[in-house]
């Protein structure tokens, strides 16, 4: 039998880039508009977190992302009324933080995000009106704080590959 009330958190990677003070964002068209976020977006079935990360940074700002530090595990809930069908999802969100390059040249971005931009954290901190979610800025102040942990404190078994879960053990 089918638990159809059970908790089903949907999961999501972040990417927090920081350079001279700034960070960098993407703006993103959302149901309520335009709206900030950090680099992100859902992991994907056989894909680490790391590699999910590493993946979605590249498709939304066209740059190579190299992932340093792990900054922890967020959770936030969204609800949005709808006239056909509400939306209630909790998102479980693996920040990482590290460094990118420049944009390459005549890659497009992701569909729906408009551009990238630099902010710094108190300019974002100045329009909460504008973030994607809560965890956004939250996760920008942790790296601001200092906040690091070592990338290998998310372990991906290679069960996430190999058919039947048999397979080799990774670590990023």
């Amino acid at each position: 039998m089918v638990d159809t009330d059970r908790f089903r958190p949907s999961v999501t990677v972040a990417a927090v880039i920081e350079q001279g003070g700034r960070y960098l964002l993407v703006e993103e068209e959302t149901p309520e508009g335009l709206r900030l976020n950090n680099p992100a977006g859902h992991v994907e079935r056989g894909e680490s977190p790391v590699e999910a990360v590493v993946r979605e940074a590249l498709e939304e700002t066209a740059r190579h992302f190299v992932p340093q530090a792990f900054l922890g595990v967020y959770l936030a809930r969204f609800q949005r009324p709808a006239a056909a069908a509400p939306e209630d999802v909790t998102y479980v969100r693996l920040a990482f933080s590290g460094t990118v390059g420049e944009a390459i040249a005549g890659r497009a971005l992701d569909a729906g995000i408009h551009r990238t931009l630099w902010l710094s954290a108190a300019e974002l901190a100045a329009c909460p009106g504008r973030h994607r979610s809560p965890l956004v800025l939250q996760c920008v102040h942790d790296h601001a704080a200092g906040r690091r942990l070592p990338l290998d404190a998310v372990f991906s078994h290679a069960s996430l590959r190999a058919p039947g879960g048999q397979g080799r053990e990774s670590r990023p």
